[in-house]
Formats: C-alpha cells, structure tokens, sequence
C-alpha cells in the first residue's frame, strides 16, 4: 500500500497481457542465444574434424617425403619408379625407390630401397587400400621405427595405415602428370595424393573421391640441379622487339 494525499491506493500489478509479452521476449531471447551457440559449436566441431581428418594424411606424405630427401641424391645410383593401378576399382600406387652401390668387383648391391604401396584391404570390414612401406637393403637402419629390424623382418611389408580410399604417385610433366615412370633417369619430382573420404563411382565404373577431399603434396626430387639459363644479348633483345612490332602500312 503507497500512502498519497491522505489516501491510500493499491500497486498497479502486471497485466496477463505483459506476463505473456515478456514471457515470450525471453524465449525469443533465449532461442537466438541457443542457435548462435549451436552454430559455434557446429563450427568448431567442423574444424575440429577437418584438422583431425588431415592430420594422417600429411603425415603419411611427409613419411613420403623425407624417405625421398634422405635418399635420393644426384647421380646414376639412386632410381625411382612410378606405377599406378586401379584395385578392386580403387586407384592405387606403388612408389620404389632404390640407391644402389658396387662393391670390390664393380658388381651391383642394393644399398637401400624403400617400397610404398596400397593394396586392397581384404582383411579388414570397411572397403578401402591399405598402405605398407618396405625397407630392404644394406644400408643404414630404418629410421620409421623405433626398434631394430631382425633379418627377416626386412623383406616385410609393414601396414602403415588402412581406410584409404585414394592413393595416387604422379610424376610432373610440364602441366601434365604422368602415371608412370620407369626411366633410369630422376623424375624432376613426385607429385603424392592420398584421401580417407568416402568414395563415389565414376561413369567409367572406378571409384574416386572429391578433389576438395584429396590431400596432395609435391616433393622435389633434386634440388641441387643446375638450371640452364639462356642469357640474350642487349641488342639481339632489342632486335627481336623491332620484329615483333607491327609494320606501319605505307
């Protein structure tokens, strides 16, 4: 009660008309907060599982990349061969690298060579390639592994990952790949593609996976080689510039 004038008069209350509105302000609220919440969490999840899907990938291809850099070196003695199929309609690759040396005879020996495959997974319920790495040779240990290899251990093909569903070695040619590569001579580098995504049938009957899904790394082969430059001469430039001009009717 509010005493006024000598008179005493009751508290205006709320109406159930502004018990509703306010009621229905709140949820409003509440729902617009709700949602933005929803979506950043959405969002990070979403980022979360891109990071968490790319990680394999990358590290397998960085695998790829320091058994190259480790090995390879300029000279007749190291090789490299290519080869990429399509098995049980997945595309797969074999990648070899081998550094040969010659002992007191002048006879070939396998120093070191280094295998990466993928190969249908039949052992495993979830359709996809299996990757395996070899590593044969005298040379140094096997820097992958912790342990050391027994004898009979190194013929092994050891499995790397499974669950792959493209696997791809190319070899840049230009702005062309190519699928193969057999020459005695270093490829200019290696082009390695590897996804986990789900797959999808092409209109050839193969499976492929989106190119946003795919993870794709180029690797150098030599990067000491000598790059021919081709030095022009001032005025030979100057003279193949009037040339290219065109010519003024007369």
């Amino acid at each position: 009660m509010k005493k006024a004038s000598n008179t005493f008069r009751d508290k205006p209350a709320f109406s159930l008309a502004e018990m509703l509105a306010a009621l229905t302000i709140g949820t409003m609220v509440l729902v617009a907060v709700l949602g933005i919440y929803s979506r950043a969490e959405t969002s990070a999840g979403a980022i979360t599982r891109k990071l968490d899907s790319s990680r394999l990938p990358c590290e397998v291809l960085q695998r790829i990349a320091e058994d190259l850099d480790r090995i390879i070196a300029s000279g007749s003695d190291t090789k490299v061969t290519v080869e990429n199929k399509f098995d049980n309609l997945y595309p797969s690759a074999r990648l070899t690298i081998l550094k040969t040396i010659y002992d007191k005879s002048n006879k070939p020996q396998t120093f070191e060579k280094i295998i990466w495959q993928s190969s249908y997974d039949y052992d495993s319920d979830a359709n996809g390639l299996a990757l395996y790495r070899s590593h044969t040779g005298i040379g140094p240990e096997d820097k992958l592994l912790d342990e050391k290899k027994e004898s009979w251990e190194r013929e092994l093909f050891i499995p790397i990952c499974t669950g792959v569903t493209f696997f791809k070695i190319q070899i840049p040619k230009g702005e062309d790949f190519q699928d193969k590569w057999t020459s005695n001579s270093l490829p200019p580098g290696v082009v390695a593609t590897i996804s986990f995504a789900e797959p999808f049938k092409t209109l050839t009957g193969t499976l492929d996976v989106p190119d946003t899904e795919k993870i794709t790394r180029t690797i150098a082969i030599d990067r000491t080689r000598k790059i021919k430059f081709i030095f022009v001469k001032k005025e030979d430039e100057e003279k193949a510039n009037e040339e290219r001009k065109p010519k003024q009717p007369e």
